[in-house]
């Protein structure tokens, strides 16, 4: 079977929705932060290799590279998984992925000169709990996951879902393994009385249960 007219607009459609997610969240968005604070916010992989931090690191940057293979892949011929060859299916997650784009911009506008990617041992900055915040204590990556899974589903195939997996999986490493441990041993109290209010990818869901004394 070859491939239809349709998943090849599909495909071009995901290559180009994958360049808008890049350039804005990842490239336009370094340049601005460095323009208003004189720093990138860029702190790459970090930790040593092999390690969870590592780890979370290296899935991320192969979950971005993954993803857009997918949807080469489909130009060159890969057949879609069938159960979610469907053109609702598709048309949803092209939706889902745009929505997912503008969620991750605002997220990330939402953080001020708090924006970082990545960690620094050492470093400080504050504690954004007001606006996307408020609702979920990770809305950019809540933001990343939902651009992902549009994105693979409007080509879902194996590359694609791949590509998801590995991006769903380096997001919990980076939260868990990384991310919260340094703001527990940064903001104290604090952040652990956000932890217990505030869900971590979903409202309400992932709340840091509260200790008796």
């Amino acid at each position: 079977m070859t491939t239809t007219d349709p998943e090849t607009a599909l495909a071009w459609w995901a290559l180009a929705l994958f360049a808008v997610y890049l350039t804005l969240g990842f490239v336009l968005r370094s340049v601005l932060h460095y323009r208003a604070t004189g720093d990138t916010g860029f702190r790459g992989i970090s930790g040593p290799v092999g390690s969870p931090r590592w780890w979370a690191g290296v899935l991320f940057v192969l979950a971005l590279l993954t993803g857009v293979l997918g949807p080469v892949a489909a130009l060159a011929g890969m057949e879609p998984i069938g159960v979610f060859n469907d053109p609702d299916v598709q048309a949803a997650a092209a939706v889902a992925a745009v929505v997912g784009i503008v969620l991750t911009v605002l997220a990330q506008l939402g953080m001020g000169s708090a924006w970082r990617i990545g960690v620094r041992e050492g470093e400080r900055t504050a504690l954004v709990t007001v606006g996307w915040f408020a609702v979920v204590r990770n809305p950019i990556f809540s933001a990343m996951a939902l651009t992902g899974a549009g994105l693979a589903f409007m080509v879902p195939n194996l590359v694609s879902i791949a590509g998801l997996a590995l991006l769903l999986i380096a997001l919990q490493l980076q939260v868990r393994i990384v991310e919260e441990p340094y703001l527990r041993a940064q903001h104290g109290p604090a952040y652990t009385s956000y932890e217990q209010s505030v869900g971590r990818f979903v409202p309400f869901l992932g709340r840091r249960r509260r200790t008796r004394a």
